[in-house]
């Protein structure tokens, strides 16, 4: 199974977040974090992890890029069932069941949407409500290089 790990350029999540990923966890889109908010309710950073902050599954703090990544089947029920706990603690689960089966479906999307991709593509999430207050998400990906350059050579160093 493949599924997003996050990553860091530079220490900007730092800056941006209330509370920023760490590298390498794994992570969804973390976008039911913000049901049922109006908009009046996303400023500072806050509005940063709702436009663009992929949700960590360690810390539950956000990341603005995630890499698609390798996942053992341990590592998805670890995942899982930290995501579920989260759900029961933070987002007012009414059980243990539907925690589990709103992880499964969290953690399923981001499985679906990075299916086809490669390892290492880079994803970053931009989202935004619509009229109706529905939350739409955007992704969009960076391929990892191929065996091929994807520029062109413009010059060779020779010696004298």
């Amino acid at each position: 199974m493949k599924l997003l790990k996050t990553i860091r350029f530079d220490q900007t999540d730092e800056r941006v977040f209330e509370r920023a990923a760490a590298e390498g966890e794994w992570a969804v889109s973390g976008a039911f974090a913000f049901s049922g908010l109006d908009e009046a309710a996303l400023i500072g950073k806050r509005r940063q992890a709702f436009v663009n902050g992929f949700l960590g599954l360690t810390s539950f703090g956000r990341a603005t890029f995630a890499v698609v990544a390798s996942m053992s089947e341990d590592e998805a029920g670890a995942s899982e069932e930290a995501l579920a706990q989260h759900l029961l603690a933070h987002y007012g689960a009414p059980d243990e069941g539907a925690a589990r089966d709103a992880a499964r479906e969290e953690i399923g999307f981001v499985a679906e949407l990075v299916a086809e991709a490669r390892i290492n593509t880079v994803f970053t999430v931009f989202r935004r409500l619509d009229a109706d207050g529905n939350i739409r998400e955007a992704f969009r990906t960076i391929e990892p290089p191929g065996a091929a350059p994807r520029h062109t050579r413009i010059w060779d160093v020779v010696d004298d």
